[in-house]
């Protein structure tokens, strides 16, 4: 037996009314991740409410992925070592690496780039900064910090990076990276600070220790983690409810019915009528250099890309020998692995003001 009060749940500018629900025999099962119960759904009706069940024909785009298709994508390291791939790296390799591949974006020794994440340094004390008055200081969520799995930033950086060659790295590379990264984060292997002589590999992998391996929770990790999830939420403390939940003759918390004429403006506080953002005056900033900066650096910005980098004459010289409208026209269409129009949304006014941008910083 199910019986509620009446709530008002604003979503946006929706609101959703609640009314009262009474005489409805459910056989429902406590089986929720947070300890709640659910429903069966039947008939197009989910309790007291009803959801579409019209049928939804078939979709097929493309093809079925192939057996070694899939081989090469189902690629999961778990934190128990499983998937492990066998390689090696020493973090003076990964140093090289990362300064060819990675620190285009991320800045030397990982300390970030403009858009992209600082990957060292920080205080994991930090983690506990709240965005409040008198205290604004962010956390500093960085590999030595925050990161609990090791096994997550070898897995990350093979499938994910390099930026505009994903899966490019080799095995061997990745772990060189990887121990690059945790020995500039001064995380230790087997106990022991890492140098530029020391191994990373699939044997002794698992004898890193994250700093903050035990900060996350629950624990989601091996046969319980479905278990440990539903005891954390079943428990309201960890969620930030207060009281005893109450499906059944519930204490009147005084909860109101709201009748809302025009979701556009009945709200509270109402919503801000100005929309435009404050217009930047920089006279320093050159047009299409903010954009440059923002959406083309990562590929143009070095000569690891295969893209023309800036500030070298001799390739910008045999671009524009094509003439702007033709180049503006190539950078609208893609070519190779740029997307079309850089991956943006630029006008072409404002790509044509990027590519005069580069060039003019390669003469």
């Amino acid at each position: 037996m199910l019986k509620c009060v009446h709530k008002t749940i604003s979503v946006g500018v929706a609101t959703l009314v609640l009314t009262s629900i009474s005489a409805f025999a459910f056989d429902g099962k406590k089986d929720a991740v947070d300890g709640g119960m659910t429903y069966p759904r039947k008939d197009g009706v989910y309790t007291a409410y009803r959801y579409n069940d019209q049928k939804v024909p078939p979709i097929s785009f493309g093809r079925k992925a192939t057996p070694n298709e899939l081989k090469a994508w189902n690629t999961d390291i778990m934190p128990d070592g499983t998937g492990l791939p066998k390689g090696k790296g020493t973090v003076g390799e990964g140093d090289e690496l990362f300064e060819e591949q990675c620190a285009v974006c991320h800045g030397d020794f990982g300390a970030g780039g403009l858009g992209y994440p600082t990957l060292t340094g920080g205080d994991i004390a930090s983690l506990t900064n709240q965005r409040t008055p008198g205290k604004t200081d962010a956390p500093k969520r960085t590999i030595g910090t925050y990161w609990p799995k090791a096994s997550t930033l070898l897995w990350y950086i093979h499938d994910a990076m390099p930026y505009a060659h994903p899966k490019s790295l080799t095995w061997d590379e990745t772990y060189a990276i990887t121990a690059y990264l945790l020995a500039t984060n001064e995380i230790q292997l087997d106990g022991k600070d890492m140098d530029d002589d020391t191994v990373l590999s699939n044997e002794n992998f698992l004898k890193i220790k994250m700093p903050n391996e035990k900060g996350f929770i629950p624990n989601i990790d091996g046969p319980n983690g479905v278990k440990n999830v539903k005891a954390f939420l079943s428990d309201g403390k960890n969620i930030g409810a207060v009281g005893v939940r109450c499906m059944k003759d519930c204490k009147d918390d005084g909860a109101k019915l709201v009748v809302v004429k025009d979701p556009r403006t009945d709200v509270t506080p109402p919503f801000a009528e100005v929309k435009d953002l404050p217009k930047k005056k920089d006279n320093s900033v050159k047009p299409g250099q903010e954009e440059y900066e923002k959406s083309c650096a990562v590929c143009h910005g070095n000569d690891k890309m295969g893209a023309p980098d800036v500030g070298n004459k001799e390739a910008w010289a045999k671009v524009m020998k094509k003439g702007i409208d033709k180049v503006l026209a190539t950078a609208i269409k893609g070519t190779g692995a740029m997307p079309p129009r850089g991956g943006s949304s630029y006008s072409d006014e404002k790509l044509k003001q990027i590519i005069e941008y580069m060039y003019s910083k390669s003469k």
